[in-house]
């Protein structure tokens, strides 16, 4: 380029609805997300990783609603392919094909997790996103599923929640059957699913805007009052479980569902969830209509503005639309990207970790790299992840760049430490207060785990 000349450099801003992390929000966001897949592994699920390309007949082989006009189509240049595809905008349909093209080579009870990213044209806003992280869990039967996973689905969540460490949560629990079977004995002309979209919004309008949209429906006074008193059932789980009992609804939908919820409620019991970290709450509803049975909704306690962190629940048929196979299912979604997001704004996470090493090597001079990278390969094998500083420069700017690192451990090795076969090991002891320690190179491994 001539002298002078100024050259244009594209924006390098990433593009709205889209989240770039810097290295110490990088790693955290991995630790939440190795903590997520560790807990499904703990279960037994096994994780997969589908395309994240589908052909289009599948992504619209269901009726998505809204979702279907957000999917990124893919348009190849030079060879064609054999179909239209898109980018996958959840990881329920991947799923349901997968299991349709793989079904006799798997075994039922079929226990699967996926932790990836997903795309949806939507207008980006703030906390949601056209790329982001989902983390499903889902166990899917053949011709039938014992409702006893549906225990086990909040027993995942509270293991990781309690991991995760947030504070107090609160797995709410409802059944879809008792909904549905309550509207359908009202007997109202008005579509049931149409009923169960205004009591999806209960807690989101007026008791006043709730009767109106109600009565728009078609339903009366009386129709009305009967729900609202429905909703009224209060108190512990067991006395809200007696409510319902004693609620008096002549509709197999409502007694089917009511049995699940009782059997639900004592697997959880038996899978060590508190009682004070669930609540049976006819109230939740799950907006997406293809939940049959039981629904699950978590809330952190302290933060209930951020809504439901964790939610999912049973469905009749995940794959009805690529195979005749009845394949019914429960499980559960993690939206991590925005998780992450709202609990970074709020304080939750505190980004301080600048590396992921647990220790840097710094050799004095270019003479004491070999020596550096030989104690490396050590710790390597005893489990530590190392950073081994080899760049050239002065051993001032080398220990700035060790402080901005804040690693739990440091290894100076220099001319002396190389003639006695040790190094000298400084570290983080108790308060913070920086301690050092001359070690012998066959001892540092096991001197630095019984540190940690």
């Amino acid at each position: 380029m001539s002298a002078g000349v100024k050259k244009d450099f594209p924006a390098t801003k990433v593009m709205s609805g889209f989240m770039e992390l810097l290295p110490e929000e990088q790693i955290e966001f991995d630790l939440m997300k190795d903590k997520i897949l560790e807990t499904f592994h703990s279960f037994g699920y096994t994780a997969l990783d589908t395309p994240v390309m589908e052909r289009l007949e599948i992504l619209r082989a269901k009726d998505v609603g809204e979702t279907a006009t957000q999917i990124y189509e893919i348009e190849p240049r030079g060879e064609q392919t054999e179909s239209k595809s898109g980018l996958r905008f959840d990881l329920t349909v991947p799923l349901a094909r997968y299991v349709a093209e793989h079904f006799a080579d798997l075994s039922f009870p079929f226990r699967r997790c996926h932790i990836a990213k997903v795309y949806r044209g939507e207008r980006a806003q703030k906390g949601r996103f056209r790329e982001f992280y989902q983390c499903d869990v889902d166990v899917i039967g053949h011709g039938s599923l014992s409702i006893r996973y549906d225990a086990e689905i909040p027993s995942i969540i509270y293991q990781l929640f309690k991991k995760l460490d947030f504070g107090k949560f609160t797995i709410r629990v409802n059944n879809r059957k008792l909904l549905q079977g309550l509207v359908d004995s009202l007997g109202c002309e008005a579509s049931t699913e149409s009923i169960l979209g205004v009591i999806d919004r209960i807690e989101k309008i007026s008791s006043e805007q709730f009767g109106e949209q109600l009565k728009e429906l078609g339903l009366t006074g009386e129709m009305t009052d009967k729900l609202i008193k429905f909703f009224e059932i209060k108190g512990t789980n067991a006395e809200v479980l007696d409510g319902l009992k004693s609620f008096n609804v002549d509709n197999q939908d409502y007694i089917d569902g009511l049995s699940e919820l009782v059997t639900a409620a004592e697997f959880m019991k038996a899978l060590g969830v508190e009682e004070d970290y669930y609540k049976i709450d006819p109230v939740i509803v799950r907006g997406l209509s293809y939940y049959t049975g039981t629904v699950y909704e978590t809330v952190l306690d302290d933060y209930p503005k951020l809504g439901s962190v964790c939610s999912g629940g049973r469905y009749d048929n995940l794959a009805e639309h690529y195979t005749k196979e009845k394949l019914p299912g429960v499980g559960i979604s993690i939206g991590l990207t925005r998780l992450f997001h709202q609990i970074r704004e709020i304080g939750l996470v505190e980004c301080s970790k600048k590396t992921a090493a647990d220790v840097i090597i710094v050799p004095k001079e270019d003479a004491n790299i070999p020596c550096a990278l030989s104690v490396s390969q050590l710790l390597r094998a005893g489990g530590f992840k190392v950073d081994v500083l080899l760049e050239d420069m002065n051993i001032k700017k080398k220990f700035k760049y060790v402080d901005r690192k804040d690693s739990r451990f440091t290894i100076v090795i220099g001319r002396e430490e190389e003639d006695s076969s040790s190094v000298t090991l400084s570290y983080k002891g108790e308060g913070g207060k920086f301690e050092k320690l001359q070690v012998a190179q066959s001892e540092l491994a096991d001197k630095m785990k019984g540190l940690c």
